[in-house]
């Protein structure tokens, strides 16, 4: 009896595709876009986006629990303006997960922290024609790091690296702003599909930036940990940049 037998080189590809709308294709399904408002929420709608809900997946509330003091920092400062009545600007941060397998877990409000230091001087100088420009205030970074926020941070405390594709390189968002009357917001929606390190990533903060690598940071959120299988799960971020007038 003679046996032979014959191996082939064999491959799988996955790919993550990110709309200008925001919308994504991922392992070669196209999913939604952002649902999140991309306006100022009332106190009622912080709640219902933000805080555990009768009827939310049961993964959902268990999150929105372990996060609610990261989300409670923010809504006191801002509660705290609106009955003053003092003109302010800050960031709302919405967090999407797309699963390996299809399923889309809407987590929420994950912050309304916090607008830096290094950020607030990046805009002014851009109405000097100071070698600035507001409109690349696009690059969503993802990373691991624990520290609360603070207006005097310039970076992410631990960034994704090798994660990131291209490596070192953050994901580029889409654009669009909207205005009603007293406030008016600027919108980016990012997603992050890591492809190294070691999975799951364990993702807890998100910034916006100037730029792909280094450049000024905007804005940074701490959230409860959103873990993520690599080459397999996204995390689909929504920024909401809010500017009231008055004063």
């Amino acid at each position: 009896m003679r046996l032979e037998a014959e191996t082939r080189p064999t491959g799988a590809l996955g790919l993550t595709v990110i709309r200008g709308s925001g919308q994504v294709e991922h392992l070669g399904q196209q999913l939604p876009p952002s649902r999140w408002p991309t306006r100022e929420l009332r106190l009622a709608e912080i709640v219902a986006h933000g805080m555990p809900q009768r009827g939310l997946p049961a993964e959902v509330n268990r999150w929105r629990r372990a996060n609610r003091a990261n989300l409670a920092r923010g809504l006191r400062r801002v509660m705290a303006a609106r009955a003053l009545g003092l003109p302010h600007f800050y960031g709302q941060l919405y967090l999407t997960v797309f699963r390996g397998d299809g399923k889309r877990v809407d987590l929420g409000l994950a912050s309304l922290r916090v607008v830096t230091d290094v950020g607030v001087k990046f805009i002014v100088d851009d109405f000097n024609a100071n070698a600035q420009d507001v409109t690349t205030m696009k690059f969503h970074g993802f990373g691991t790091g624990g520290t609360a926020e603070a207006a005097t941070q310039t970076a992410l405390v631990t960034e994704e690296t090798t994660g990131y594709n291209p490596d070192n390189t953050r994901p580029t968002g889409s654009q669009a702003s909207a205005g009603t009357t007293g406030s008016a917001t600027y919108t980016t929606v990012g997603t992050f599909s890591p492809d190294g390190g070691a999975s799951p990533r364990p993702i807890t903060e998100h910034g916006i930036f100037s730029a792909s690598s280094a450049g000024t940071l905007l804005d940074r959120s701490l959230f409860s940990v959103v873990n993520l299988v690599i080459n397999a799960d996204s995390l689909q971020a929504t920024y909401v940049l809010t500017v009231n007038s008055g004063g």
